[in-house]
């Protein structure tokens, strides 16, 4: 194909083929014209290769000596929905080609390879790729101006779940937000909620888990005059106040078993009655929910309906830990910085090296949330332009109570016995308690549900204790 070679703009095309003289043929082709090239020879090269690379385009024979084109291309579409892949088979193949264009790839080429066909393929295949990333940058920038959150981080993960919320938001499909507690699930709710047609409605939240069971019911519903003792005048429920809009359930997983099937049927049909009144109400309502327990497991501890369950997960969308997208922890550290700044007319501060290593070394249990509080505190306790380690406060996970004695009179020395003998053990208890949770949250990761587990005590207790002992 003739044509002036240009510099690449664009991530690197991958090449999947297992004959080193096709690969060589296809890499000098496509670097002749300004493209930059990844190969693999293998479907466990080439998933290595995706990850570590975020190519543009994928190029894939489809009979390969590990593993097969149709493993390479289910694993790129897992990886990036929009990653257009390009499977090349031989002549006599032909229904193969069709087989994998029906799971999802753009296009097929028959060997052998004609370069000039090869080209423009791989041109329409980017054209298509940046095509789809302007729509989603348009449409990012739109939701801004009408309101959306700002969500921070080049994590190829985070991509994937900006990219479900864009297909998401096209639908009117109820949506479960998954995720550790801290990682923003809100953030995102509010974000799908902004890119969808709906954004000119209300978005209307509610924490399932920080409202007495008793009350649950009437702020979901509403509650008709006389209802009960107190009820003096109508009161609209959050279902009503969201018609038109998105409601947000967060905190879904923590539901009483007594309230789920009158939510079943406010998602399933989009109707109910207020507390105490008989008509029954129709509403124009998008719900997405939020939890950070494992609802399967609910479900088969029989804590949670299974038939809500299956309601709530049309499309589940999985928001990874802080700790599992490292790389983003400076980018996060430097815009909470700039925000503190702002918000405390102070100088702008940076982030000296130890600070920045110290923080990607961190596990982050409480995720996005601890790292935000972490540096707005580092902001008002620094006094000059840098952030450094001793501002952020994360030397508290050190030596526990069981640390062997030292020369000045080991943990011991360390506790606090003035006072009278019921004040001295309450204290220590306390300190014991405090420990004992936050190594129950470091083994689960930051999973509440889990760590409860591990403690063996229920849900509603141990978010009581996160309060008391101001871990949340």
């Amino acid at each position: 194909m003739s044509g002036r070679a240009r510099p690449s703009a664009d991530p690197p095309i991958l090449i999947v083929e297992d004959r080193d003289s096709l690969r060589a043929m296809l890499r000098h082709a496509l670097e002749a014209q300004g493209h930059t090239v990844v190969e693999a020879r293998d479907q466990p090269e080439a998933e290595a290769a995706l990850v570590a690379t975020n190519p543009a385009v994928v190029l894939s024979d489809l009979r390969l000596t590990e593993g097969d084109g149709f493993g390479v291309l289910r694993a790129a579409k897992d990886h990036d929905p929009q990653l257009p892949v390009i499977v090349m088979t031989a002549f006599g193949s032909i229904q193969d080609a069709v087989a994998a264009m029906k799971e999802g790839a753009l296009d097929f080429l028959a060997k052998p390879v004609d370069p000039d066909h090869l080209m423009l393929m791989v041109e329409r295949a980017l054209g298509q790729r940046r095509l789809a990333t302007e729509n989603m940058i348009l449409k990012d920038e739109l939701a801004q101006r009408r309101g959306a959150p700002h969500i921070v981080g080049d994590d190829a993960k985070l991509k994937q779940v900006s990219q479900s919320l864009h297909r998401a938001a096209a639908t009117d499909t109820t949506v479960l937000l998954e995720g550790e507690s801290g990682t923003g699930k809100e953030l995102f709710a509010r974000a799908l909620h902004a890119l969808s047609p709906r954004n000119d409605g209300p978005f209307v939240a509610i924490n399932c888990a920080a409202i007495p069971e008793t009350l649950l019911e009437t702020e979901l519903f509403g509650y008709e005059k006389g209802a009960f003792t107190g009820a003096g005048q109508r009161k609209p429920g959050k279902f009503e106040l969201a018609h038109r809009g998105t409601l947000f359930l967060d905190e879904i997983g923590d539901l009483p078993l007594s309230l789920q099937p009158k939510i079943l049927r406010a998602l399933e049909e989009k109707r109910f009655e207020r507390v105490g009144g008989t008509a029954t109400l129709q509403v124009d309502v998008r719900v997405v929910a939020a939890t950070n327990r494992n609802l399967k497991a609910a479900v088969a501890a029989r804590q949670y309906r299974e038939d809500l369950f299956f309601r709530l997960s049309v499309f589940p969308i999985l928001i990874p830990p802080l700790r599992d997208r490292p790389g983003d922890i400076p980018m996060l550290a430097r815009y909470f910085m700039e925000k503190f700044c702002r918000d405390l007319n102070k100088k702008p501060l940076a982030l000296s090296p130890a600070a920045e290593e110290e923080l990607c070394a961190y596990a982050w249990p409480g995720n996005v949330r601890e790292l935000q509080n972490c540096i707005e505190r580092a902001a008002i306790l620094t006094e000059g332009e840098t952030i450094h380690p001793r501002h952020l406060n994360l030397s508290f996970r050190g030596p526990t109570l069981a640390a062997p004695a030292d020369e000045d009179g080991g943990p011991w020395s360390r506790i606090d016995l003035s006072g009278t003998l019921a004040e001295a053990s309450r204290r220590t208890l306390l300190e014991v308690e405090r420990r004992k949770i936050e190594q129950a949250l470091t083994e689960a990761g930051g999973n509440h549900g889990r760590a409860a587990e591990i403690l063996q005590i229920g849900y509603k207790t141990f978010t009581a204790k996160l309060r008391e002992h101001r871990l949340e």
